[in-house]
């Protein structure tokens, strides 16, 4: 049986050897930007990883998580779901082991994520915090997303 880790572990090692992965993604802690079940991201070996790159990570130990950096210290990193109100998880940068760099819609069409108006709008979206939890249940009401 082939499980997730398994598939994970060996889009990792592609991604390591220059290999861009196409990975579907579940949940919904990334919403309005990736919607779970329904789109899939595109995954490249990180030259770099800043603030409000969307990586893979290997999160505190345990888990792997597709999230936003919201904060770098040395080499401590912060990630946060842009669909999570208030979660945070923790890694180094050497456990982000890849980097999005594009959603890949139901119809199958590649849309870069570090465009000028998806970079906006994470920005704003990153101050609506308080009213996320509002602005989400509508989106998921007008989407239909469980």
């Amino acid at each position: 049986m082939i499980t997730d880790g398994v598939i994970l572990d060996e889009a990792v090692r592609l991604v390591s050897d220059g290999v861009s992965v196409t990975l579907p993604v579940n949940g919904r802690s990334m919403l309005p930007f990736i919607i779970g079940g329904q789109e899939s991201v595109i995954l490249q070996k990180p030259e770099t990883v800043e603030v409000g790159d969307v990586v893979l990570a290997w999160v505190e130990g345990c888990r792997w998580v597709v999230h936003r950096i919201i904060r770098i210290d040395g080499d401590h990193v912060t990630l946060m779901g842009d669909g999570n109100i208030v979660g945070t998880e923790h890694c180094t940068v050497a456990d982000v082991k890849a980097r999005v760099t594009h959603v890949v819609s139901a119809d199958g069409k590649a849309h870069y994520i570090y465009n000028r108006w998806r970079t906006l709008g994470a920005k704003v979206w990153w101050r609506l915090r308080p009213i996320r939890r509002y602005l989400l249940f509508i989106y998921r009401k007008l989407k239909k997303i469980k």
